[in-house]
Parts: structure tokens; sequence; C-alpha cells
């Protein structure tokens, strides 16, 4: 029969000792004494997270990973290498992000998807979303996409005050 027994010994230190039929196991674990068992931690402060340009299938379906776990929504900027609009729209929506917009609701997780790009043409992502027009926003939560706050009209993208709107009425739609 083998028996297991634990005993506190006041200065901090642990004995367990184990029976055996014929043997003896004996250790020693010293734990400090002021150490809590459990210990409780202020949550972190949620942080905007801006992801490389996303030109495979794989990592999309990492960002979109990762941003679920973080259970933050994820903020998809679909483009392509020839559009104009896009190269004013990309840092405009970048810099809104790293500006710290959204981090008081619990954050956003960034991302463009280069859509011209062959692995992400040839695994049809654009056509999976419904992408018809570039540039899009395109939002995810908990890795399922938010058409209701799709944006495809290229001047209200490239307009910072629509953006910073659009960012209320998503956070709103999100938490309400």
């Amino acid at each position: 029969m083998t028996v297991l027994q634990f005993y506190r010994i006041a200065n901090g230190t642990i004995r367990q000792t184990r029976s055996f039929p014929k043997a003896h196991l004996a250790c020693n674990l010293q734990l400090p004494a002021s150490r809590a068992a459990f210990s409780v931690s202020s949550k972190a402060e949620a942080k905007n997270q801006v992801y490389a340009s996303v030109r495979n299938l794989d990592q999309f379906h990492t960002y979109q990973l990762l941003s679920a776990s973080a259970r933050t929504p994820l903020l998809t900027l679909w483009t392509t290498s020839y559009c104009p609009t896009c190269r004013v729209v990309s840092p405009l929506l970048k810099e809104l992000v790293e500006s710290g917009v959204g981090e008081a609701e619990g954050g956003v997780a960034y991302c463009e998807v280069e859509y011209d790009a062959p692995d992400v043409m040839t695994a049809g992502l654009g056509l999976t979303y419904m992408i018809n027009s570039i540039p899009t926003l395109l939002s995810f939560d908990a890795q399922e996409a938010q058409v209701e706050t799709k944006v495809t009209d290229g001047k209200q993208l490239a307009d910072r005050r629509f953006l910073e709107e659009w960012c209320v009425l998503f956070w709103s739609q999100l938490l309400g």
C-alpha cells in the first residue's frame, strides 16, 4: 500500500514522505514564507497591435487566431500594389491604430491584406469575404467577418474624421 503524506514545518519548509512496502522516499521543498498560494495581478492595459502585411493564407489565419485569443478585433485593410487610394488610406489607418484608438475599449489588431499577392489570390481569400472593391476596410471579431461595418468607399476611407467616427460606431456595435 502506498501512502502519501505532507507535513508543513514552521520555517517554510515542506517535508513530503511517501511510504512504499520496502523503501522510503523523502524530499524537502523550500517555499518563500511571504508568498501567497495564489496571486492576483492587475489586468494589463490593452495595446493595439499592428501586424505585417498579409501575403498568404497562413499569415491571415495566424493574425485571426492571435486577435481572437487576445479577445481583440482585427481590422483588415484590403489593398493592391497598383491602388493610389490605398497609398493614402494605409498610412492614415495605421497612424490611427498606433495613436491608440480603441485601447480604452480593449485594443485592436490591424493588418493590410495584399489582395494582389499571388498566394492570396490563389487561395480565394477575397472571394471568401466578398471583397469586390479596393480599398476595403473589413473588421473581424472572434474570427468572424463583421460585414455590417465593412467600408468600400475610397473617399470615405481617405478621410481621417470619417475613420475616427467609424471606429466609435464600430466599438459601439461590438460592445453593445
